[in-house]
């Protein structure tokens, strides 16, 4: 017995009104025109009124003290300061990069889709986020760098005397512990693999038989505990007092968090490190050689 299939009509998509779109010439383009004319007269004004600090030709025998990296890869240059390089320059920015790119894929709702603050709470998640994103990255810079331990000292006579001492900063976790000798060389591979052995001589091998534990807690397993922990806190303290409602909601808590963390890096790496990559402010900076009359 034969069955008829009937093919039903394919639905198309409802275009937009006439009304609710503009074109590109010149809504969009003489906009953009004037935006970067007026960027345009403003950098020169600036360069009128404002000398470029710059310094001597370049000397390839002489690094200049700091040596940083363009503005825009000074966030990571202040994250190599906290924690293992490799992690630090290679493993966040991938997983991160992997993470935005998961975005769309775990929130797929449409509705109010590419509108500013597209949920109920939106606004209030961001701000807060934000502050919280700044406040935490600005606290736990000062910390590692040792200046809450000594802003906390000269403002409020509070020290942790040689019993807390390790609460100075990270590094002092790693040194002032008494670790046991075992915890320093814990053999985790038969073979000793090295890497960057120049000439097998020996110098500037970094050998994958030993774990120095104290080291890892330090420079990996902390840095990862705060930027996994932090964020996941956050989120649910938001959601425990009714703001965050959807996954929209968590993906707004956690980019503008990140926008935020990444800012303060970035400010910290420019206008507050000095040499030696110490954190001063920056009226405290030292201008290298290269700037006749400076020293």
């Amino acid at each position: 017995m034969a069955t008829a299939v009937v093919a039903r009509p394919s639905v198309r998509p409802q275009s937009r009104a006439r009304d609710e779109e503009v074109l590109v010439w010149p809504d969009l383009v003489f906009i953009e025109f004037i935006a970067a004319m007026v960027f345009t007269l403003s950098l020169f004004a600036l360069s009128v009124l404002v000398n470029a600090p710059l310094l001597d030709q370049a000397n390839a025998d002489v690094t200049p003290n700091p040596s940083k990296a363009p503005w825009y890869l000074l966030n990571l240059q202040e994250l190599l300061l906290h924690m293992q390089p490799a992690l630090a320059g290679i493993v966040i920015p991938t997983v991160w990069l992997g993470i935005l790119a998961a975005f769309p894929y775990f929130d797929q709702d449409n509705d109010r889709q590419g509108v500013w603050f597209g949920t109920e709470n939106a606004l209030k998640l961001t701000i807060v986020s934000a502050i919280v994103g700044i406040v935490g990255t600005v606290s736990l810079i000062l910390w590692d760098s040792g200046k809450l331990a000594e802003f906390m000292h000269d403002w409020f006579g509070i020290s942790g005397g040689d019993t807390f001492r390790f609460l100075e900063n990270v590094r002092a976790i790693q040194a002032e512990l008494p670790w046991p000798d075992w915890s320093r060389e814990i053999p985790y591979s038969p073979w000793e693999i090295k890497l960057f052995d120049e000439g097998n001589t020996g110098q500037g091998a970094t050998s994958f038989q030993h774990l120095d534990f104290p080291a890892f807690v330090v420079e990996q397993a902390i840095p990862i505990a705060a930027m996994i922990g932090l964020p996941c806190l956050l989120i649910f303290s938001l959601w425990r007092v009714g703001w965050v409602f959807t996954r929209r909601d968590a993906l707004i808590v956690l980019f503008s968090g990140f926008v935020a963390s990444y800012g303060i890096l970035t400010l910290t790496g420019t206008a507050f490190r000095g040499q030696g990559q110490e954190l001063v402010f920056p009226w405290d900076l030292k201008v290298g050689e290269g700037i006749p009359g400076e020293e």
